[in-house]
């Protein structure tokens, strides 16, 4: 990076300091190298598709794992801090002795992220399994990972970022209520709305009756406001929040009853920025209870107004599900669930009444999350059969995003040299509106801290620009 930072400065110092940034990165389109340089220094506002864990390298996961002596399946890459009853599982202490160490960090490194990917394992299931073989390696130690990812975010000029840090903990006993999963999925299949969020407000009532809110009270005061001030995490330089999220493959009671325990989460917590809902869309109870899934959205909207919620939506493309299931998630996320903003939004293309739909989400403000890097290695979408040129061309609000930076082996810059190289008709004017937009419609609840990140962003584009004035 010294290097070509070194080659940007040359390069400014030979044309005299004598051109706009906008006509300097016109000159560079072709070439990454000082394309990396340019944007590596521009600010880049916030990043507001950001999972937590995925975002962390893998490296330190795996220092941490050899340091604290996990146990290792020797066939998966997967680690446990006891060792399992089923499984080919070895302590790491043990596989150094063996004189190992070296060959299995690599296998590691190839496993928990996207690292030297040959193709060996479809490209979804090598990043979404990855997940749950480092994830022992998270819990008790999120103060390292936002410690790690706020200094690389000050690295390269990001001011923001809105995380999806955590499930919210709940040990919450429903078995008395497995009766609704059956009678929620019998009135979603006959798209009966009605009998549906009648069946929600009766879980609803007794969830209260269950104390839901004493979790998400736990969760906002115990870990995430503790963890919050005790890291000093905001300052003149940076700033993060944190989205509450569900898992889609969990059954619907369950869902349900983390979904209303993360809006009231966010309903009472200025930390908090929103509910998302994550997992692979393209899953067996994703793809079954998707439409049940926007309708509790819904319901809870109704109950928590003020909760802003983005949705990962239509993350899925030609081969990857049946043509038919292309057509309706962003419709049902956005008409149904009146998601406020739209992660991935890749099968745009195939939705019914595209354009319709693109119009509608230009005219109400709704923004796409868009993020190069992660649909090209998991969709293997990309250039012109990416969507962004589709949400442009109808002026839909973008934002452009890293996803989960740590397996992906990328980060925020390398999304913007993309964005420049692949699409030349985007003017440096027009990639300064989205960097605006990553505030602009960030969840961020306290408008104090939204204005100033604004003021910081106006003053950050003033330095950066005044490199390319003359003397």
């Amino acid at each position: 990076m010294t290097r070509i930072i070194t080659l940007f400065c040359i390069f400014i110092a030979q044309i005299g300091f004598s051109q706009s940034a906008e006509s300097y990165l016109e000159k560079i389109r072709n070439n990454e190298a000082l394309l990396t340089a340019f944007f590596q220094q521009m600010p880049k506002g916030g990043d507001l598709h950001h999972h937590f864990s995925g975002s962390v390298y893998a490296e330190p996961l795996l220092e941490r794992a050899i340091a604290e002596d996990f146990y290792l399946n020797l066939e998966t890459m997967a680690v446990s801090k006891t060792k399992p009853e089923k499984g080919k599982w070895q302590t790491f202490s043990s596989i150094k002795n063996d004189g190992k160490l070296d060959y299995y960090e690599q296998q590691v490194m190839q496993t928990w992220s996207i690292k030297d990917y040959n193709g060996s394992v479809p490209s979804d299931d090598q990043f979404f399994d990855s997940f749950m073989k480092f994830e022992p390696t998270i819990a008790g130690h999120f103060a390292e990972g936002m410690l790690e990812l706020k200094k690389r975010a000050i690295a390269e000029n990001v001011s923001y970022i809105e995380t999806q840090l955590s499930t919210i903990p709940c040990d919450m006993n429903v078995s008395d209520l497995v009766d609704f999963n059956t009678k929620l999925r019998q009135a979603a299949s006959q798209k009966d709305e009605k009998a549906v969020l009648k069946l929600l407000d009766e879980l609803y009532k007794s969830l209260q009756k269950k104390e839901a809110k004493k979790y998400a009270d736990d969760f906002n005061t115990n870990f995430l406001a503790k963890l919050h001030k005790d890291l000093k995490i905001d300052d003149e330089k940076f700033t993060m929040r944190y989205q509450n999220f569900v898992l889609r493959f969990m059954e619907p009671v369950d869902l349900f009853k983390n979904l209303v325990i993360a809006f009231i989460s966010s309903s009472e917590s200025k930390l908090t920025a929103g509910v998302n809902i994550v997992s692979p869309e393209h899953g067996e109870n994703s793809m079954k209870d998707y439409w049940l899934h926007m309708v509790m959205f819904k319901y809870c909207h109704s109950k928590f107004p003020d909760v802003k919620y983005t949705l990962h939506a239509g993350e899925l493309t030609l081969g990857l599900v049946q043509p038919e299931d292309l057509t309706w998630h962003i419709n049902d996320a956005i008409y149904i669930a009146g998601a406020n903003r739209i992660g991935h939004g890749v099968d745009i293309a195939y939705e019914a009444n595209s354009y319709d739909l693109l119009k509608y989400m230009a005219q109400k403000n709704i923004p796409i999350e868009i993020n190069l890097v992660s649909n090209e290695f998991i969709l293997k979408v990309k250039e012109n059969r990416h969507p962004f040129t589709l949400y442009k061309e109808f002026n839909v609000p973008i934002v452009i995003s890293t996803d989960d930076a740590g397996i992906l082996r990328s980060n925020m810059t390398e999304q913007y040299v993309l964005l420049a190289k692949r699409y030349p008709d985007v003017s440096y004017e027009t990639i300064k509106k989205y960097v605006y937009n990553s505030i602009n419609y960030s969840f961020i609840q306290d408008t104090s801290v939204k204005k100033q990140l604004i003021k910081d962003l106006d003053n950050r584009f003033k330095i950066f620009e005044a490199k390319f004035s003359k003397n």
